[in-house]
């Protein structure tokens, strides 16, 4: 793979056995999937003791506020996630979601959940305006959007004018009326 248009240099890749894939020795899979593939084989090689329990995810705030959680942690909360998805938010493999969340751990078990579901993360900033997530909204067909208390008013703002948006998810303690509430559903 070329690292950069313009080197000749090449950016390496990332699994130990490039060799035997490349040589055609080891079977590349027709269909990968980080979170069932990856994910939960190591959870399962946790679970059984085969390998020691390390944090899949260490979260610290500003606080000093932590969340550590070992991939077999990950992969439940993950599975979990999911079903908030394809249950009460009715996404499917292929549907399209807006998620504009600061980089919390609800952040990652959303994209987690979304590969595991084949989902289509649309990943955004929490600095986007009311016009931006209508243009994002309209451009991708999203069936949902995730965000905080903060960026829901502005989602609420341009909702009617994005007919393809069918649920809105939100991501915080309180409850918003015209949202689900991620914490609950979860």
């Amino acid at each position: 793979r070329l690292f950069h248009q313009y080197h000749k240099t090449f950016a390496p890749l990332n699994f130990s056995d490039y060799e035997a894939i490349s040589r055609c020795e080891r079977e590349v899979p027709e269909y990968f999937n980080f979170a069932s593939d990856v994910l939960d084989k190591w959870s399962q090689m946790e679970k059984e003791q085969k390998r020691p329990s390390n944090p899949a995810l260490w979260w610290i705030n500003e606080k000093g506020d932590e969340i550590k959680w070992s991939f077999e942690e990950l992969g439940y909360l993950s599975q979990k996630a999911a079903n908030v998805l394809s249950g009460p938010c009715s996404l499917q493999r292929g549907d399209r979601v807006l998620v504009i969340l600061p980089r919390i751990p609800e952040w990652w078990l959303l994209n987690v959940a979304c590969m595991r579901t084949g989902v289509i993360i649309i990943p955004g900033t929490t600095q986007l305006t009311a016009q931006d997530i209508c243009y994002r909204l309209l451009a991708s067909k999203a069936k949902c959007i995730i965000t905080t208390d903060v960026l829901a008013p502005a989602a609420d703002s341009v909702a009617s004018k994005c007919q393809f948006l069918k649920t809105k998810l939100i991501v915080s303690e309180s409850s918003r009326a015209e949202w689900l509430n991620f914490s609950d559903l979860l």
